[in-house]
Protein backbone atom coordinates (compact mmCIF):
# COMPACT_ATOMS: atom_id res chain seq x y z
CA UNK A 1 0.00 0.00 0.00
CA UNK A 2 0.91 3.24 -0.86
CA UNK A 3 2.49 5.71 2.02
CA UNK A 4 1.61 8.71 1.98
CA UNK A 5 3.65 10.66 3.97
CA UNK A 6 6.98 8.88 1.99
CA UNK A 7 5.48 10.68 -1.08
CA UNK A 8 4.91 14.27 0.98
CA UNK A 9 8.40 13.81 2.32
CA UNK A 10 9.86 12.92 -1.18
CA UNK A 11 7.97 15.69 -2.65
CA UNK A 12 9.29 18.19 0.49
CA UNK A 13 12.65 17.92 -0.56
CA UNK A 14 12.69 18.99 -4.18
CA UNK A 15 13.44 22.04 -5.38
CA UNK A 16 10.36 24.60 -5.85
CA UNK A 17 10.06 24.21 -9.48
CA UNK A 18 9.61 20.63 -9.22
CA UNK A 19 7.23 21.00 -6.71
CA UNK A 20 5.24 23.33 -9.08
CA UNK A 21 5.25 21.06 -11.56
CA UNK A 22 3.91 18.12 -9.30
CA UNK A 23 1.46 20.54 -8.43
CA UNK A 24 0.01 20.73 -11.94
CA UNK A 25 0.58 16.98 -12.65
CA UNK A 26 -1.96 16.51 -9.77
CA UNK A 27 -4.21 18.83 -11.13
CA UNK A 28 -4.08 17.10 -14.26
CA UNK A 29 -4.94 14.04 -12.99
CA UNK A 30 -7.41 15.25 -10.81
CA UNK A 31 -9.12 17.14 -14.03
CA UNK A 32 -8.85 13.47 -15.93
CA UNK A 33 -10.45 11.80 -13.20
CA UNK A 34 -13.64 13.93 -12.99
CA UNK A 35 -13.95 13.96 -16.65
CA UNK A 36 -13.61 10.39 -16.53
CA UNK A 37 -16.06 10.21 -13.82
CA UNK A 38 -18.98 12.56 -15.48
CA UNK A 39 -18.52 9.83 -18.72
CA UNK A 40 -19.20 6.86 -16.97
CA UNK A 41 -22.47 8.88 -15.45
CA UNK A 42 -23.37 9.97 -18.79
CA UNK A 43 -23.08 6.83 -19.93
CA UNK A 44 -25.20 5.27 -17.11
CA UNK A 45 -27.75 7.45 -17.16
CA UNK A 46 -27.87 7.02 -21.08
CA UNK A 47 -28.18 3.30 -21.01
CA UNK A 48 -32.21 2.80 -20.01
CA UNK A 49 -33.09 5.17 -23.01
CA UNK A 50 -31.33 2.99 -25.26
CA UNK A 51 -32.31 -0.51 -23.37
CA UNK A 52 -35.42 -0.31 -26.16
CA UNK A 53 -33.45 0.56 -28.99
CA UNK A 54 -30.66 -2.22 -27.79
CA UNK A 55 -32.82 -5.08 -26.18
CA UNK A 56 -35.33 -6.31 -29.04
CA UNK A 57 -36.24 -9.14 -31.02
CA UNK A 58 -34.87 -8.26 -34.49
CA UNK A 59 -31.73 -7.65 -32.94
CA UNK A 60 -31.16 -10.68 -31.07
CA UNK A 61 -29.18 -12.14 -34.15
CA UNK A 62 -26.75 -9.99 -33.03
CA UNK A 63 -26.18 -11.07 -29.66
CA UNK A 64 -24.31 -14.16 -30.46
CA UNK A 65 -21.61 -12.55 -32.68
Amino acid sequence: MPNPQALIDKIQALPVERIAEIEDFVEFIAAREQARSLARAGTAASAPAFAAIWNNPEDDAYDVL
